[in-house]
């Protein structure tokens, strides 16, 4: 199959489930900001001082001339509370507040809250201290300051209404005098002159004038001046901010995992990583070669590992076999690991396996080589066993038959066995040379058989299961066996390129790891100079 032909897979539709994977896959992102929304909470609570609230209301009465009287219209049109509130926050009620508590004024005005309800007459004075007896002096105080300044005001209101009475009752009075001063002395009651009658008149109506004002200056001097009245006094123990401490954690510690959701989501938007196969096919446009998942100890699996050999045979065990070679785009994506399992497993199988690193992964490399031959210790290869040769067995020829005549001319031939040759190894000639008890003193010369001769590697060698695996450095000449080259990241070092250029390249893909625009860029690069990669491998797959 030609791979240039792979066509990238769909992008599939994103669902709840995967948006879900992504606070659960940044949970160290989501815990940081939970965490430090929770610090912020916990140092609120414990360096911010607590505040204490208390609440003193007020009932507000209009000023009446009946105080059993009811007002016409609502209790909001008997009473402007706008202006009742603006009363009760004046700089008088500040000033009274801040001699009662010890506080400069701009601090009374933040801590003084005034609540006046549409349609009512009830005010509500709200004080934040930081103690509790503060909170309660500050609430009564308040509505104390504000009855007292509301209650003067309209004292000396009616103090000048009733000045402006008196001022013009005694103008009356005086004209009155006037008027009366005025009249005859001796008058005819019965038939008055015209001038005594108008003066009567004029008498009579500065009388009614009085006797008006006089009945006005009463109603004012009897008007109601209460300005209202204190329904419910502040007292201890008053609210503080530390009484919903829990409330406060909880919601800090909900914020924080909202935060924290958001903040991962931003991240991933930001960083994008291949998170299926799928996605790396879309970029790479090759096969999947195998995923690689790790077991419960957190090394990669072997039945992985075994099952990604038998995909790569068709390239290992060909009649010329190229080095295979694993490139990946950065180092965290578990490629040593994968290179040498999959050098592991090939030894395991029979193979003489040539591993060229680079010198810089070679002590990455050993360990996890050492540790498949703690687990795969070698073994000798199986030999046939070759059935020992049977003597043959003599032969007794039958006698033959006597001739007529003389018995004593009849004769018995006896078979006579050779002597079995010893062979005697010479050490000269590297033979073997049998020596014969014939009549003829001869030397039959026996060429030795030499076993098949291995290849010879050089390198580090670790024998694991039937084979062996030769640490070879990276630019190593090609040997006999299979060559599996781990070659560098390729990215931002050329010597994995050039390395690509000579075998059959597999790109390694970390899921959650690899990001995309690097793993682009690495295809990219080796298209530039000719590399089509073979397949792809995807690491750290979790399985069902």
């Amino acid at each position: 199959m030609d791979v240039t032909d792979v066509t990238p897979a769909r992008q599939r539709p994103v669902g709840l489930a995967e948006l879900a994977r992504i606070p659960v896959r940044r949970w160290r992102t989501v815990l940081a900001a939970t965490g430090l929304v929770l610090l912020l909470v916990g140092a609120y609570l414990l360096v911010y001082p607590a505040t204490y609230t208390a609440t003193t209301a007020v009932v507000v009465r209009p000023v009446v001339t009946d105080p059993f009287s009811v007002p016409s219209g609502g209790a909001d049109r008997a009473v402007n509370m706008t202006a009742e509130s603006g009363i009760a926050t004046s700089n008088g009620v500040i000033d009274k507040v801040a001699s009662i508590t010890g506080r400069d004024t701009t601090g009374v005005a933040d801590a003084l809250t005034v609540e006046t309800p549409v349609g009512g007459q009830v005010m509500r004075f709200s004080y934040s201290g930081h103690s509790e007896a503060e909170a309660v002096d500050g609430a009564n105080g308040a509505a104390e300051a504000y009855l007292d300044l509301r209650k003067g005001m309209y004292e000396n209101q009616r103090a000048a209404v009733l000045k402006s009475y008196d001022d013009t009752i005694a103008l009356v009075t005086s004209q009155r005098t006037t008027t009366q001063r005025s009249l005859p002395a001796n008058q005819n009651s019965s038939s008055p002159s015209p001038r005594t009658s108008a003066l009567l008149d004029q008498l009579r109506a500065l009388n009614d004038q009085l006797a008006t004002l006089a009945e006005q200056r009463s109603k004012i001097g009897s008007a109601d001046l209460s300005p209202g009245s204190v329904t419910s006094a502040a007292r201890a123990p008053v609210p503080s901010s530390r009484d919903a401490a829990p409330l406060i954690l909880v919601a800090g510690l909900l914020g924080g995992l909202l935060i924290g959701g958001l903040v991962a989501f931003i991240r991933e938007s930001m960083d994008r990583r291949v998170r299926t196969a799928d996605e790396v096919s879309a970029l790479v446009g090759a096969p999947l070669l195998g995923t690689v998942g790790r077991d419960r100890s957190g090394r990669l699996s072997d039945t992985d590992l075994r099952y990604l050999v038998l995909a790569l045979s068709r390239w290992v065990d060909g009649p010329k076999p190229l080095p295979l070679v694993l490139l990946s785009s950065a180092a965290d994506e578990r490629r040593e690991q994968v290179t040498a399992g999959i050098a592991a497993a090939l030894a395991q199988g029979g193979h003489e396996v040539r591993l060229g690193v680079a010198p810089e992964s070679r002590d990455r490399i050993r360990p996890l080589l050492q540790d498949a031959q703690r687990r795969h210790p070698a073994t000798e290869p199986t030999r046939p066993r070759v059935p020992r040769p049977r003597p043959a067995p003599s032969v007794v020829p039958a006698p033959a038959a006597a001739p007529m005549g003389n018995p004593e001319d009849t004769m018995i031939i006896q078979p006579v066995r050779k002597p079995r040759p010893f062979p005697t190894e010479d050490p000269k000639n590297g033979g073997v040379y049998r020596s014969t008890t014939t009549s003829a003193d001869k030397t039959e010369i026996i060429p030795r058989v030499l076993p098949k001769e291995t290849p010879t590697v050089d390198g580090e060698e670790l024998r694991i299961g039937a084979g062996a695996v030769h640490l070879v450095p990276l630019d190593a000449p090609a040997g006999g066996g299979v060559t599996v080259i781990d070659a560098p990241p390729a990215l931002h070092d050329e010597r994995g390129v050039r390395a690509a250029r000579e075998g059959r390249t597999v790109l390694v893909a970390a899921r959650d790891k690899t990001r995309t625009g690097r793993l682009s860029q690495l295809v990219e690069r080796l298209r530039a100079v000719g590399v089509e990669p073979v397949g792809y491998v995807v690491t750290g797959e979790k399985r069902d």
